[in-house]
């Protein structure tokens, strides 16, 4: 077994969820989503992109179902004992093996909690298995009960936390020596992904954002890889990860003469995330980063530039997103918690003059205020 948490703490969150799933008025929760086995368990694979599931009663009893490449996954990774295996075959219907193992453990006619909204139950999945559960029991939607308790971290995930971070700027100093003209966005990508790999850390949850010339534009990872050129720009979003743990950075690095409008761009941003720490304290509403973000980029005069969010969640997370709710958006009234994690990004992208500019990193949530979890400086990177 290969647990990254102490026995103590797997203990807290089993007997955090049996609490939670009786407050609910569930007999048991069937979870999907990766986060939330991993959360518990330990559980580690991505396995989850075909059919399996976790059961979790009110009284912390814990069973997986999955298939057999998984089993010695499971023994490795985690502290579940109790695993059945559903096999490959024409004609399988896991819905049906899972009803039937669920009725082995007392669960005919209860009610189940399941995790509706999750990367590990497809649609196609779930209208299998929906047509095994109907008859079997009553079900409803506890899609964000699991990630409730996620939100606010405890002491041991913060070290992993903080861990991560320290790859995000080792990943940052690769791309800072880099990134000037002539040089290849691939070698960039494969110096900053190689930096989180050499400090012992994982594959992020989504690829690298990398991206220079009119591709700087865009805030997703796309195909293709060019050469940096004299005036250029490179927009980079990424994220060092440590035992799943991730906090996300992210940065515009200029080459050559630093144009005026670049300069007021990053002005702007600048300003901005200093708003949003500002407003990033325990118990205002996520809404307050938001405006804090969207009132300084207009103030500035970028409105048509700026986005509709301006960050989210930093947790244990796997493919296809680092994303974890919540997310910082206009009206978003959940209150601010210590001892979460968040990836603040303040993005400009000026379409008409073909511009980018984004600054963002991580903080925890504390009780005064945050702690900024990056070591390096929030200058412009002009190269």
């Amino acid at each position: 077994m290969s647990l990254h948490f102490s026995d103590r703490e797997m203990t807290r969150r089993r007997e955090l969820l049996a609490k939670t799933v009786r407050e609910a008025n569930v007999d048991a929760m069937l979870l999907f989503k990766q986060e939330s086995m991993y959360w518990l368990t330990g559980y580690d694979t991505f396995g989850f992109s075909l059919f399996q599931c976790m059961i979790v009663d009110g009284q912390g009893n814990v069973t997986l179902f999955t298939r057999r490449p998984d089993l010695l996954q499971a023994r490795h990774t985690s502290n579940v004992e109790n695993i059945h295996i559903w096999v490959d075959r024409e004609g399988v219907d896991p819905g049906e093996e899972l009803v039937a193992l669920l009725s082995d453990l007392g669960l005919r006619g209860q009610n189940l909690g399941l995790e509706l909204q999750s990367y590990g139950l497809t649609a196609a999945n779930w209208i299998m298995l929906e047509r095994s559960l109907k008859e079997f029991c009553s079900f409803e939607d506890h899609s964000r009960l699991v990630d409730e308790l996620r939100i606010v971290k405890s002491e041991e995930e913060l070290v992993y936390s903080r861990r991560a971070a320290e790859l995000s700027d080792e990943a940052l100093d690769e791309a800072r020596r880099l990134a000037r003209p002539g040089a290849f966005e691939g070698d960039i990508l494969a110096a900053m992904q190689g930096a989180v790999f050499k400090g012992g850390g994982d594959y992020a949850g989504n690829e690298f954002i990398i991206g220079s010339g009119p591709g700087a534009m865009l805030v997703r990872y796309f195909s293709g890889r060019r050469h940096m050129t004299e005036g250029d720009q490179l927009t980079l979003e990424f994220s060092g990860a440590y035992a799943r743990y991730h906090a996300a950075m992210m940065r515009t690095i200029l080459t050559g003469p630093v144009d005026p409008h670049h300069e007021k761009m990053f002005a702007a941003v600048a300003d901005a995330l200093q708003a949003c720490r500002n407003a990033l304290v325990p118990g205002r509403p996520m809404g307050d980063v938001f405006d804090a973000y969207a009132d300084t980029c207009d103030n500035h005069g970028f409105q048509h530039a700026r986005f509709n969010a301006c960050g989210y969640g930093m947790s244990a997370i796997f493919n296809p997103l680092w994303v974890d709710p919540p997310m910082f958006y206009h009206g978003n009234p959940l209150p601010i918690r210590t001892g979460s994690v968040f990836f603040l990004h303040m993005i400009l992208m000026d379409e008409a003059k073909g511009m980018a500019m984004a600054l963002g990193e991580s903080y925890i949530v504390t009780e005064s205020g945050n702690e900024r979890l990056s070591r390096s400086d929030l200058d412009l990177i002009a190269n």
